[in-house]
């Protein structure tokens, strides 16, 4: 099943969002690999591609997993997580209808 994950950066976390990226993306690719992925990526601060230093407000991805209790632990385990970039995450179950 697909589940959207919305995560809420922590206040002042862009520098360890830059750091902890590579890893994070590692684990989207592996993922991605595995036709896991239908989207994800950061939402700008501000209404621009590169908010530069304003940074990002949070992460939006619809990924697939077996069950919710999977996809928090994915979650529980993303570097973001683990480094304290995001301060709150939400798992919810998804349900595709378009593009059909």
């Amino acid at each position: 099943m697909w589940y959207a994950i919305i995560a809420k950066d922590s206040p002042d976390s862009l520098s360890a969002r830059l750091d902890a990226r590579p890893a994070h993306l590692e684990r989207l690719r592996d993922l991605q690999a595995q036709g896991r992925v239908l989207l994800a990526g950061p939402l700008p601060a501000i209404d621009a591609v590169d908010p530069g230093p304003a940074g990002f407000l949070g992460s939006l991805m619809v990924l697939e997993f077996d069950s919710l209790a999977d996809a928090r632990a994915w979650v529980e385990t993303d570097p973001y997580r683990v480094s304290g970039v995001c301060e709150a995450v939400d798992v919810q179950p998804f349900r595709r209808v378009f593009p059909e």
